[in-house]
């Protein structure tokens, strides 16, 4: 073993004995996962290719504390291949070189092949990704990808063909309290040693506010028991205490987490939201579906989401408008007026008031009544004058007011509307191509309803 090769070996464990309790607890074969069932579970493809040390090109991707690099780690403890590991966020073309010329030399030597872990690899830009793709086409290097980030959107499309893709997600309560009650009581890697015993309901309020992540769960219960003195008798002297985990040693003093305890460790519970990937786009999608399918509570839900995640207000009150026009429409006019007022107000208000803002213009159009005929009628309008180009104007709507207009029969014979009952007189104002065409059918909905009442008084003859 090279010297330097000593020290990393040397650096990982002293990890596994003196690091993070999140760090120490990470599991080393397949078996030891806890959660990812859909991908990981004994039979299922990524398992059975870990086991077999067939391991082939592939990306991990999800958010925190899912098990991307655990994953990573556990196959480097599996398999015969040689395991570098590099950080997107620190590495530059340089660390990218050494590794390739560690990969050649490896399989020059001894035919050994190379695994190469890229942690966060939707960091590369671009030119680093290209760099990679000819040593992973020739098997030079057999690439592992972590990324919180939709690898469609921010990995190379040519390193995406060649690579599988896995999508980790947040690890269920069930699974998060199942980490914790082995950490509890586990006196190699856990906190055992320290012979703590958590209650049933401080377990449950770090699993659930840990909002799936493993590793701030762990974190949680790591402080919650560093920072809490032991008690000062026995366990087993102050009696069997039910729904309790722990301790290891009961003849020996404890320390207690209570719910309180728990509380004060994990304040708050872990918001996902990145505005340049998927939680921005999914939870805007979100928002905008629940404010078209007239859920004013989950739209108030995700609005608070973004607000949280510190989202720009302008971007939410954008989709507002767009809402009000695309969804709400001619059901209620009124609705687009209010989003536009609210997009201004949140410009010149900001936050905290701009809460107030968006909060009222989402709910009035999450409550409004619905109808998309605006849309209709503007995109086979649109699609008519694609498919039969600039049909004539019908002359008597042609402008009569330059020179010369009235001897060409610009403008002769149009009909004043406010001239006649009601306001209305009936002449051909669409192209007579299109006679009949009708692009704007209000469908009874809301204001359309009234619409609908109008276009029948007054084209009532009687």
């Amino acid at each position: 073993m090279d010297q330097i090769n000593f020290f990393d070996y040397m650096s990982e464990k002293n990890k596994e004995s003196e690091g993070p309790l999140a760090s120490r607890m990470r599991p080393r074969t397949p078996d030891e996962i806890v959660g990812q069932e859909d991908i990981i579970a004994p039979g299922k493809l990524l398992y059975r290719a870990i086991m077999a040390d067939k391991i082939s090109s592939l990306i991990l991707y999800g958010p925190p504390g899912t098990g991307k690099t655990t994953i990573a780690k556990v196959i480097a403890g599996a398999t015969k291949a040689r395991f570098i590991s590099i950080n997107a966020t620190t590495a530059g073309k340089k660390d990218m070189e050494d590794a390739i010329a560690q990969a050649k030399d490896a399989y020059a030597m001894n035919s050994q092949k190379t695994i190469l872990f890229v942690d966060e690899i939707h960091r590369f830009n671009k030119g680093q990704q290209d760099y990679l793709l000819p040593f992973v086409e020739d098997g030079t290097v057999t690439l592992i990808g972590a990324t919180t980030e939709n690898p469609y959107f921010e990995v190379n499309g040519a390193l995406i063909s060649r690579s599988m893709i896995f999508e980790l997600k947040p690890l269920t309560k069930e699974d998060i309290v199942k980490l914790l009650k082995i950490a509890v009581t586990d006196q190699g890697r856990g906190m055992g040693a320290y012979n703590p015993y958590a209650d049933d309901d401080a377990i449950e309020l770090i699993a659930d506010v840990a909002g799936g992540d493993a590793r701030h769960a762990l974190n949680a219960l790591e402080l919650s028991i560093l920072t809490t003195d032991p008690d000062e008798k026995p366990f087993s002297a102050a009696g069997v205490k039910e729904g309790v985990t722990g301790p290891a040693d009961p003849s020996k003093p404890g320390i207690h987490i209570t719910l309180d305890v728990a509380k004060e460790s994990i304040q708050r519970k872990a918001v996902r939201y990145d505005k340049g990937g998927d939680s921005h786009y999914d939870t805007i999608s979100a928002f905008i579906k629940s404010m078209r399918g007239s859920d004013p509570d989950a739209a108030v839900y995700y609005l608070a989401r973004m607000i949280d995640g510190g989202e720009e207000v302008s971007f939410i009150a954008r989709r507002i408008v767009i809402c009000a026009a695309e969804d709400v429409g001619m059901a209620d006019p009124n609705a687009l007026v209010v989003a536009n007022a609210a997009f201004e107000a949140v410009i010149k208000v900001g936050l905290p008031e701009a809460r107030i803002i968006l909060s009222e213009a989402a709910i009035y159009v999450a409550t409004a009544p619905k109808s998309n005929s605006a849309i209709i009628a503007i995109d086979e309008a649109l699609e008519e004058v694609r498919t039969t180009g600039s049909l004539p104007i019908p002359p008597h709507l042609q402008d009569a007011h330059y020179k010369g207009a009235a001897k060409l029969g610009r403008g002769t014979g149009y009909k004043y509307s406010h001239d006649y009952p009601n306001h209305y007189v009936e002449q051909q104002y669409i192209p007579y191509e299109l006679d009949g065409r009708e692009f704007f059918r209000p469908d009874g909905q809301g204001y359309e309803v009234k619409i609908k009442e109008h276009f029948k008084k007054i084209k009532d003859k009687k």
